[in-house]
């Protein structure tokens, strides 16, 4: 190997250190960003009920939502895996949400609902119940193929996570 095949290979190992920490800061700054605009999301939120001088069934389940979305960020900063059940959990209760709102604007009397169906509600519905069995397999299958990630916080079998 001559002297300049060595210079650039030592020059290109020290460019691709330098993109990896480059990269790693940007992820870490991403993920303080995206923390940030939860919690002041969340303070906002939880401001406009209080001017309110009450909070609703919605208003609360959007602060559970800005809860999971903070529970997400925290264990993806800690463990550079993205929990894809919190995906999951979120996506249940912003449907939640929007069906309890459905309810509420359009008035929606769950008696008359029975015997005339309205085509909104179902589908919601259905999209819940398709999540909760999203849920109910992503559990079975980390209970009955638990990762290999050793030793990690977050990888006890039966409470790991699909990454």
């Amino acid at each position: 190997m001559s002297q300049w095949q060595q210079v650039g290979r030592t020059g290109q190992a020290n460019i691709d250190r330098l993109g990896r920490i480059l990269v790693g800061l940007f992820h870490q700054l991403a993920l303080f960003a995206i923390g940030a605009t939860i919690v002041w999301s969340a303070v906002f939120s939880f401001w406009g009920m209080a001017s309110k001088g009450h909070a609703s069934v919605e208003d609360i389940l959007l602060l559970f939502i800005y809860l999971e979305l903070g529970a997400m960020v925290g264990i993806y900063f800690t463990t550079n895996h993205m929990p894809v059940r919190f995906l999951i959990y979120v996506a249940l209760t912003a449907l939640t949400r929007l069906l309890i709102g459905m309810a509420n604007v359009e008035h929606i009397d769950i008696q008359a609902a029975i015997h005339t169906p309205h085509w909104g509600l179902i589908i919601v519905t259905i999209g819940v119940l398709l999540l909760a069995f999203a849920v109910l397999i992503l559990r079975y299958a980390s209970y009955k193929y638990p990762s290999d990630r050793g030793q990690e916080k977050y990888a006890n079998p039966g409470k790991d996570d699909i990454d």
